[in-house]
């Protein structure tokens, strides 16, 4: 038989647009001459609904966008998608609810039949699966094309040898994070048959989903991948695969992956949200510019705006930097100066500015107000550009540099902004030397250089962050990242849903 493995982008909530997406998907496979489409799991709801699915009326709404997807589909070939279904009663418990299960159907004239229910239900990290979902029954076997196939629905099951298949199937909506495509292909169950991996593509919210859908031979040999980051359809001989063939070495770099799952996060934010452009505070320092670089990648210079926000204690040469940034990336570009707010702002308050770090603050806030004035009258979304380091020590003012929407390096640490900043300008030099040279500072008081050495104190802040400690600037900070925009998981552990630490302890 001819297998097809289709990678689509969905959005949570967009059911019709999503079943659009899976028929698009499904006219490719066929025009590709493919007697069965698997699609990811969670493809027809959105990946990941959370507690929608506990309105009835959005469950009731997916199981009719599901048969609806079965009859539009009745003239390609059989289709695999993933869906969520209210639970047969055997599997209902007192006082369960929702009662869902998360579903792998198989779409087939018309009708829609459970393949499977996924029955290993995550709930470490960002996963909470038995919030809204009970494990599915043992695992079944569908025929189709002559091919006797095993189902499964997310990975961290076995297939049972004593049941006999031609191939297993793999419904997955698995996270991006770096390093992670290491870890799926170790812990990739291997056995005497071939198995397929089936995953999505794109961002939702502070999740990333890289596909990279895989074919493993017996053995535990990697057969084929399909496209990091990109919506992908690609068609195998299930026989031709059986047969097996030399295992394939399909690595990117980190650097680039790493690249393409930042852009993907940002552009998969803007247009799923409807945000029609972004700002970005341009300090001259490598964080701004990084954020800039990815968002004009992103969205398109035309979509992107940077202002330079310039106080008495701001070196010439940070603007004059990010002014040649702009110009290189083909972004509109702003200067507004914080001087004259600086003065009125030190006028009212010279007493509160007198100790301290207020006058300091001040200015950042300030610079918020003018950044905010922007997005408020053109419409749009502020970035954040804050890094994981200064996310985790603390070194950001509150209602200043933790605004923003959304932090797209809110994940990086500061070594990794440097060296991704690096890479990207590795054959064009978008960021100016300048900006990569210079020591990192805020530039709020005369002289000012962080008081870190960011190469010696970064991995040991992401070691605490990794395995859930804190040290007493961590605990103080708590409730400052709990302000800040969305940030986009890129590690095994970042700030965010996958990190539940309370402000209130000892």
């Amino acid at each position: 038989m001819k297998l097809a493995l289709g990678q689509i982008n969905p959005t949570v909530g967009d059911l019709a647009g999503n079943v659009a997406a899976c028929l698009e998907m499904a006219e490719q496979a066929g025009a590709l001459g493919a007697d069965l489409l698997v699609l990811p799991e969670m493809s027809i709801p959105g990946c990941h609904p959370k507690d929608i699915l506990l309105d009835p009326q959005f469950v009731h709404a997916v199981y009719e966008a599901t048969q609806d997807l079965a009859l539009q589909a009745q003239d390609f070939c059989p289709l695999l998608v993933g869906t969520v279904l209210e639970a047969p009663k055997e599997l209902h418990r007192p006082h369960q609810h929702p009662g869902l299960i998360n579903a792998a159907v198989l779409l087939q004239d018309g009708v829609v039949r459970l393949a499977a229910a996924k029955r290993v239900l995550p709930a470490h990290d960002v996963f909470f699966e038995p919030r809204w979902f009970l494990p599915g029954t043992p695992p079944q076997v569908v025929q189709v094309a002559g091919a006797k196939l095993g189902v499964l629905v997310g990975i961290g099951q076995p297939w049972p040898e004593a049941q006999e298949v031609d191939a297993v199937i793999i419904l997955a909506a698995l996270p991006f994070y770096q390093g992670v495509w290491q870890h799926r292909l170790a812990s990739f169950p291997t056995q005497g048959v071939v198995s397929v991996l089936v995953n999505l593509v794109g961002g939702n919210d502070d999740l990333l989903f890289d596909g990279r859908s895989m074919v493993v031979g017996q053995g535990g040999k990697l057969l084929a991948q399909l496209a990091a980051f990109e919506r992908d359809v690609q068609v195998f001989d299930l026989d031709v695969l059986q047969e097996g063939g030399e295992p394939k070495e399909i690595t990117l770099p980190p650097q680039e992956i790493l690249h393409k799952a930042l852009v993907c996060g940002i552009r998969d934010f803007a247009h799923k949200n409807g945000v029609p452009r972004a700002f970005i505070g341009l300090s001259g320092g490598v964080d701004s510019a990084l954020v800039a670089v990815l968002a004009a990648e992103a969205l398109g210079p035309q979509a992107v705006t940077g202002v330079a926000l310039p106080s008495r204690y701001t070196d010439p040469r940070s603007t004059q930097a990010a002014k040649k940034l702009a110009g290189n990336l083909g972004i509109h570009f702003e200067v507004v100066s914080i001087e004259a707010m600086h003065q009125a702002a030190e006028g009212a308050l010279a007493d509160l500015f007198s100790t301290g770090t207020g006058g300091e603050n001040a200015q950042a806030r300030l610079r918020m107000i003018v950044l905010m004035s922007y997005v408020n009258r053109y419409k749009g979304m502020l970035l954040n550009t804050g890094n994981k380091t200064e996310a985790t020590l603390g070194y950001a003012t509150l209602y200043g540099d933790t605004a923003g929407t959304i932090a797209p390096i809110g994940d990086l640490t500061k070594p990794q902004v440097y060296a991704l900043a690096a890479w990207l300008n590795r054959q064009e030099k978008r960021i100016p030397d300048f900006i990569l040279s210079r020591a990192p500072t805020a530039e709020l008081s005369p002289g000012q250089i962080d008081p870190f050495d960011y190469d010696e104190i970064a991995p040991r802040l992401e070691e605490l962050v990794r395995t859930n400690r804190s040290n007493p600037a961590m605990r103080a900070a708590e409730h400052k990242r709990r302000q800040m925009g969305v940030v986009f998981k890129v590690s095994e552990k970042a700030f965010g849903p996958g990190r539940m630490i309370p402000l209130t302890r000892k």
